[in-house]
């Protein structure tokens, strides 16, 4: 018995498929393109906070020294209770 061809509609429906499948890679391909560009802005703003503070931190030791202290004082107050 020789094998059957797939219907026309048959054969649509698996084109679609197939279109789907290639939109789905593309969509994923672009969301992983743009979520990484996010990171490294991330990255990059926390990586300039982190200079910005060293080097306030550089400017005035002692205020640094007490604001740590106070910091302090309040999360050993907030952790108590």
């Amino acid at each position: 018995m020789p094998p059957q061809t797939p219907s026309p509609e048959a054969q649509e429906l698996a084109h679609q498929i197939e279109a789907i499948r290639a939109d789905l890679q593309n969509l994923t391909s672009t969301v992983s393109r743009i979520a990484n560009k996010q990171i490294n802005r991330a990255q990059d703003k926390a990586l300039d906070a982190a200079n910005e503070a060293e080097e306030a931190i550089r400017r005035n030791p002692l205020s640094a020294v007490a604001i740590a202290v106070g910091l302090g004082f309040l999360f050993g107050v907030f952790t108590r209770r």
